[in-house]
């Protein structure tokens, strides 16, 4: 006779979140977590390399995987991250397509059913972004996707408000396959501390400054030193690619990268939970984005 009170399989599996630029990848990613480990903002292409989120639900323990944005690319870094992106999607047990409701079926959409179905992909829709469409806009959406014969199931979500996730991640939890989980699970994603800490300096310089600064702009973790007291001294240079943007992201006296600098502390702050010393320097590095290494840093890959 089953013992009723067994605890229920252990189920894992990795979900690539796919979509064009701007569509919420990195918003959901963070609210199925709970935790920041995707940087947002309003620029195009914020996210430029594979960024596991490890959510657990119920038995389940589900890997997301943030990719780039899928766009036509036009220059080589352009190209290293769509690149990143399909392969994220090829290693994944599921593909969840977002869709930015409110933008519908654009070109790059477009393009992104037409490669799941050449290769013979399922994929999950996640229409995005409910909160601010109207019920019937939606519903055509929905029937016009599911017209393409790609997708298996249909979910509308607000990454913003949360409205609709707890629906898809508990599907996701019960479609995965059965099996140990992968990591801890106090685990939240598997980027390095570093590199998340030079991301959240980057999230907020493009949150200042991304009318003014081209979305090329780097940020690299110099020096990390941790001290008795608990705290911990962060050294960080901006790269940029040329003089006039470095004027731009020091602004006036200073001014500009001093509050770039606290708001990027104070964030810090609250994810490492310790005293952070930041110090944050600016150089102009002209063709950075053609230096292999820095492809290198980002998990990309340089020869395409």
């Amino acid at each position: 006779m089953a013992d009723e009170t067994a605890p229920e399989a252990r189920r894992c599996g990795f979900v690539a979140l796919l979509g064009a630029p701007n569509v919420g990848k990195s918003t959901l990613l963070n609210a199925l977590v709970g935790s920041k480990v995707s940087i947002v903002s309003p620029k195009v292409q914020t996210t430029r390399s594979r960024v596991l989120g490890i959510c657990i639900r119920d038995a389940a323990q589900i890997i997301f995987v943030d990719t780039p944005g899928i766009f036509e690319p036009r220059r080589r870094l352009d190209r290293a991250m769509v690149r990143a992106a399909w392969q994220g999607a090829s290693d994944a047990d599921l593909i969840a397509l977002l869709v930015d409701a409110k933008l519908g079926i654009d070109r790059d959409t477009r393009g992104i059913v037409k490669s799941l179905r050449k290769t013979e992909r399922k994929a999950i829709l996640v229409l995005n972004k409910i909160d601010v469409v109207k019920r019937t806009t939606l519903l055509q959406l929905a029937e016009a996707l599911n017209g393409e014969g790609v997708f298996t199931d249909i979910f509308m979500i607000s990454a913003l408000t949360g409205d609709g996730i707890d629906d898809f991640a508990g599907h996701l939890a019960g479609t995965v396959s059965e099996g140990p989980w992968l990591f801890p699970e106090d685990q939240i994603t598997d980027i390095p501390m570093r590199l998340l800490a030079a991301e959240i300096t980057r999230e907020k310089l493009y949150l200042q400054l991304h009318q003014e600064l081209p979305y090329s702009a780097a940020v690299e973790t110099e020096s990390w030193e941790d001290f008795d007291d608990g705290s911990v001294r962060i050294g960080q240079i901006i790269y940029v690619q040329r003089s006039s943007q470095k004027a731009i992201v020091l602004g006036k006296g200073g001014q500009r990268i001093k509050a770039l600098g606290a708001a990027a502390r104070e964030e810090l702050m609250v994810l490492l939970d310790r005293k952070v010393h930041l110090f944050i320097h600016v150089k102009t590095r002209e063709k950075w984005a053609d230096d292999p290494e820095r492809y290198r840093d980002l998990g990309l890959d340089f020869d395409v």
